[in-house]
């Protein structure tokens, strides 16, 4: 008989704080307006880390909430994938065991994937693939925490791309033969020519911190190639989007225009309604995370987990998940909720 990958459900984490659009403008020293963080960026609020906010204590809280919401058993639990982000509490340590200790899968191992914006995507992807591949393996948790907000340097104006950065925890649970909201084909791609095109300057082994840059190394998120940048995503980035799109309901034998809701990262506003419109999808058949921002790679499982508590998911509702993370990676798969 046919495996099959069903979600069980998600979890989400959001701090307590938020950074409004009139505070964004206020640190651009008004080169952005209020109006148009708004507007153009999308903003009106995003939710920024308190102080007990860290990387893996975020994805430990999402799986938490996960396991509440799903009513899963942490012991049941075999794998536990880390999506959550390189910036952590300590480096080298390994975020996957820190939320493996903190909810009680005691039965699990673990293992961090990163793959920036794309990871969910990628992760569940793998999850699937592993699902399939090993009888030992029946229940697996991604899960992870974001905040790469906080590199971000809101008087470079190359950065304007990035002032969405946001923080929050997210996490979704997959069951091998659950019978219902199948996880269908998955499609990604990459360009190794803009590994280097964006990334965090100061801080690495090619460029550490020192006495010198100390100041500015907290913030030294940036696009390190503007222009090549620019250059080389105007080229193929829609058209890589589209195609992981395409083959990820080719590969699901679904057509296209079946789909009912785009689970899709935060972008600019303009850019967010040309994605519907391609697919031909109205506003109401996603959520513009115009009050949380960007929190990475959990922005899909956040858009899943709003639009199931907002009615806009219903049984038999198709789901497109796309996502595009700088290195570049695109990234895209199909969910069939419900039986």
């Amino acid at each position: 008989m046919a495996v099959n990958v069903g979600i069980v459900g998600t979890g989400i984490y959001i701090p307590e704080k938020f950074m409004t659009a009139a505070e964004i403008s206020s640190a651009t020293k008004g080169v952005w307006s209020e109006e148009a963080v708004f507007q153009k960026l999308g903003i009106r609020k995003k939710p920024i880390p308190g102080e007990a906010d860290g990387t893996q204590e975020m994805g430990a809280m999402a799986a938490l909430d996960c396991l509440i919401n799903t009513g899963i058993n942490p012991e049941e639990i075999d794998v536990v994938i880390s999506i959550g982000e390189e910036w952590k509490e300590y480096p080298l340590t390994t975020s996957a065991l820190y939320i493996m200790g903190k909810i009680g899968a005691v039965n699990a191992w673990g293992i961090d994937l990163q793959n920036r914006c794309c990871t969910t995507v990628s992760a569940l992807k793998i999850a699937k693939d592993m699902l399939i591949a090993d009888d030992t393996i029946n229940t697996i948790l991604i899960a992870g925490g974001y905040r790469n907000g906080d590199f971000v340097d809101y008087s470079d104006k190359n950065m304007s791309m990035m002032y969405n950065l946001a923080a929050g925890g997210g996490a979704i649970i997959l069951k091998k033969n659950h019978g219902k909201n199948l996880l269908l084909g998955s499609h990604i791609i990459g360009d190794g020519t803009l590994a280097r095109a964006a990334g965090v300057e100061i801080g690495g082994i090619s460029n550490p911190i020192t006495c010198d840059n100390m100041e500015i190394a907290s913030k030294s998120l940036r696009l390190m190639d503007p222009v090549g940048m620019k250059n080389r995503l105007n080229e193929v980035s829609m058209p890589n989007w589209y195609k992981c799109i395409d083959k990820a309901f080719e590969k699901s034998g679904i057509d296209k225009s079946k789909v009912d809701y785009l689970a899709i990262l935060h972008m600019k506003r303009s850019a967010h309604i040309d994605m519907l419109r391609e697919l031909n999808l109205s506003e109401e058949q996603s959520i513009y995370l115009e009050d949380y921002g960007h929190i990475g790679q959990i922005d899909q499982i956040l858009s899943i987990h709003l639009g199931l508590e907002q009615g806009k998911i219903k049984e038999g509702s198709v789901i497109a998940m796309i996502a595009a993370g700088i290195g570049y990676v695109w990234a895209a798969n199909v969910i069939k909720w419900g039986v």
